[in-house]
């Protein structure tokens, strides 16, 4: 870690009443910094915003949020921003919370493990191993990630880049950590955000390029047989960008021409919205 701050003071560490450690109380972003600026920021504020709305959670200070981000990204030319906001200190012991705590906003500051996503391998992809239940709290990015927690384990005993996960009726919820997009019939269809576990601001901006680049686009369930006959796959987060799926289990994926054109599209929009 390059550097932490609670509140807007450098520290490493958070108050033991916090419901964020003991619930999970509270909603994350994670923001990819370039160039020494953030990308996508006002998208990610836009989704904090509507997630505090969901868990009734009193929204932080989003100019204080702003300047310590700033503050954060500058530390490198590339930098992984995690915000984190909780619900704060308890007011008194048990689930409920009483409406009256002040939240607690957390800036960390990673440096960027990797090059930039077009200089990505190809990600091999299988189904995760059982089933998963959808989200009470779809799209929301709240701080109970267990499941995904475990899925990454499983990816990673398995060699793999990601893992899928499949819902209880048999569509595609999406990856362990990122959006899925699938190229079917000539059209990009990914799953709507009532049964995402995440509505990705990366999933949102590539729905928005490849409706400018003229690729029609759909919101709708998809089965894991859409994903073994799509003419293409690919993976989205604000980290990994747009992400080729090179195999899905026992099947080979060669580049798509839409590839580069949407990576440059979403590269094109993050250069003029950086820092926005």
């Amino acid at each position: 870690m390059l550097a932490a701050w609670v509140d807007g003071v450098a520290a490493r560490s958070i108050g033991l009443e916090d419901r964020g450690l003991h619930y999970g109380d509270g909603l994350f972003e994670t923001i990819g910094a370039s160039g020494r600026r953030a990308r996508f920021l006002a998208a990610h504020f836009a989704r904090l915003e509507r997630g505090c709305a969901a868990l009734s959670l009193p929204p932080p200070d989003m100019e204080a949020l702003r300047r310590e981000i700033a503050h954060a990204a500058v530390l490198a030319p590339n930098v992984i921003v995690k915000l984190i906001v909780t619900r704060g200190a308890a007011l008194e012991r048990g689930y409920a919370f009483t409406g009256a705590e002040s939240p607690t906003r957390i800036i960390c500051a990673f440096p960027w493990p990797e090059g930039p996503d077009a200089e990505r391998a190809p990600a091999r992809v299988a189904l995760a191993g059982r089933c998963f239940a959808r989200p009470l709290f779809a799209g929301v990015k709240h701080l109970n990630r267990l499941e995904q927690v475990f899925a990454r384990v499983e990816a990673r005993q398995r060699r793999l880049d990601e893992v899928i996960l499949p819902a209880d009726g048999g569509s595609i919820m999406g990856g362990s950590m990122t959006n899925v997009f699938a190229l079917l019939r000539g059209r990009l269809v990914t799953p709507p955000v009532e049964s995402c576990a995440v509505a990705g601001v990366m999933r949102a901006q590539v729905l928005s390029a490849a409706g400018r680049l003229g690729l029609a686009t759909r919101e709708g369930d998809l089965t894991t047989q859409d994903l073994a006959d799509a003419e293409a796959l690919w993976l989205t987060n604000a980290l990994v960008g747009l992400w080729p799926v090179g195999a899905f289990e026992d099947r080979n994926f060669v580049t798509h021409a839409w590839t580069l054109r949407l990576q440059e599209a979403i590269r094109h929009v993050a250069r003029e919205m950086a820092d926005a």
